[in-house]
C-alpha cells in the first residue's frame, strides 16, 4: 500500500497542532488541550514509526544489493541479516497501517480491569484469581504496571470480583479484546468423579476516565461509610473505612475496601465510577460500529462467550475469530499475545475495509 499521501496528511496534522501548542492560552481549556495532547502523542508516534519503516526499507533493499555481489563475505553476511529486516518490515508495517487508521480517543489510555465470576461456584471464583493472575503476568510482559483497587475474595481461595488499574502506553488498545466472559472446562479438585465442570467469568475492560471526560456532581451521589466486609486486601482492616458511592441518576454503586482509609477508599470507588460512566458513553456513542467490528472489542456485548479454556485438551479457543491455541500453560503465565495480535490484525482489516483505506 501507498502510505504517502496519509503521511503527507499526518504531517500537516501534526504541523497544525503544533501551532496551537504555541498558543499562551492553549491549557486555559483543560479538555480540549488533553485531547490535542494526546492526538499530538500519536501523531508524533506514528511519524518515529514512519521513519524506521522507511529506514528498514533501505536497509532490505542494501542488503538485497550485496548479497548479490562479488563479495562472498559480506555477501553471506547480508543473506544471513535479510530473514531479521523482512521480518521486522512485516511488524512495522502492520504498525504503520494501524496508526494511519482514524484512531479512537481511548486507545491510548490506561485501564481498568474487571474480573466477576460466574455460573459455577467455588470453580468460578478460583478461575477468576487464576485469570488476575493471568493479566498481572502479562501486565509484566508488556512493561505495565498492575494496581488494585478492589476485590472480594471467595472463602475457597479464589475471588467473586477484582478489579485492577493498568497503567501503561497503549493499555487499553491491546486490553480492549479481553471483554466478554470466558469460560473454563476442566476437573475442579473437589471433584471426585473426575467430571469435567464448565464455569464462567466475565471480565470487562473499562478506560480510565480522566475529571474532564465526566463531571461527578455532588447532588447526584450518594456517598456512605460501610464495614469492611470479608477478609478483602492485605491491608485491609476491621474499621468502618469501606465506602459505597451510589450514581443516583443511573443508579450505578461502587464499593472500595482495600485502602487504608476511608479517603483512600472514596478517591478509589470515585475512579471507579468515572470509568463506568465514562464507558457507558463511549458505547452509546460507538453504536455506529459495524456489527462484526463490534464484536472484538470492549463495546460489544459482555454476555457473550468470548473465549474457552479446555485443560483436559489444553486448547484455548477465541471464538470471535475462531482461532485456537494449545498453549495453555504458556497462556495461563500471561503470554495472551497471540491471541491480541489476530484480534488486533482482525479489526484492522474491518477498519480499512470501513475507512476505504485497503
Amino acid at each position: 500500500m501507498d502510505y504517502g499521501t496519509l503521511i503527507e496528511k499526518r504531517k500537516a496534522r501534526l504541523a497544525e497542532i503544533e501551532k496551537l501548542m504555541e498558543d499562551p492560552e492553549f491549557f486555559n481549556d483543560q479538555r480540549t488541550s488533553t485531547q490535542y495532547m494526546r492526538e499530538h502523542r500519536s501523531l508524533k508516534k506514528l511519524m518515529n514509526l514512519w521513519e524506521e519503516y522507511q529506514q528498514i526499507i533501505g536497509d532490505i533493499e542494501g542488503n538485497e544489493e550485496l548479497a548479490k555481489g562479488d563479495d562472498e563475505e559480506f555477501a553471506a553476511m547480508a543473506q544471513e541479516e535479510l530473514p531479521g529486516l523482512r521480518e521486522r518490515y512485516e511488524a512495522l508495517a502492520q504498525e504503520v497501517q494501524y496508526a494511519l487508521l482514524p484512531k479512537d480517543e481511548t486507545e491510548d489510555r490506561d485501564a481498568l480491569l474487571e474480573i466477576r465470576a460466574g455460573a459455577g461456584g467455588d470453580e468460578a471464583s478460583l478461575f477468576a484469581g487464576e485469570l488476575m493472575n493471568l493479566y498481572q503476568r502479562y501486565t509484566e510482559k508488556r512493561g505495565w504496571k498492575c494496581e488494585h483497587l478492589e476485590s472480594s475474595p471467595s472463602d475457597v481461595g479464589g475471588f467473586k470480583e477484582v478489579v485492577l488499574k493498568i497503567t501503561g502506553e497503549e493499555v487499553f488498545r491491546y486490553l480492549k479484546y479481553e471483554s466478554g466472559v470466558h469460560r473454563v472446562q476442566r476437573v475442579p479438585a473437589t471433584e471426585t468423579q473426575g467430571r469435567i465442570h464448565t464455569s464462567t467469568v466475565t471480565v470487562a475492560v473499562l478506560p480510565e476516565a480522566e475529571e474532564v471526560d465526566v463531571q461527578l456532581k455532588p447532588d447526584e451521589l450518594h456517598i456512605q461509610a460501610t464495614r469492611s466486609g470479608g477478609p478483602g486486601g492485605q491491608h485491609v482492616n476491621t474499621t468502618d473505612s469501606a465506602v459505597q458511592v451510589t450514581h443516583l441518576p443511573t443508579g450505578i454503586q461502587v464499593k472500595s475496601q482495600d485502602g487504608r482509609s476511608q479517603t483512600q477508599n472514596k478517591e478509589k470507588a470515585l475512579q471507579i465510577l468515572r470509568a463506568k460512566l465514562f464507558e457507558a458513553a463511549q458505547r452509546e456513542a460507538q453504536e455506529s460500529y459495524s456489527a462484526q467490528r463490534k464484536s472484538l472489542i470492549g463495546s460489544g456485548d459482555r454476555s457473550e462467550k468470548i473465549r474457552t479454556y479446555n485443560f483436559p485438551q489444553s486448547r484455548v479457543t477465541d471464538h470471535r475469530i475462531n482461532y485456537t491455541s494449545h498453549n495453555m500453560e504458556g497462556i495461563m503465565a500471561g503470554d495472551i499475545f497471540e491471541f491480541t495480535d489476530h484480534l488486533q490484525k482482525e479489526e484492522m482489516e474491518q477498519r480499512l475495509a470501513e475507512e476505504e483505506l485497503g
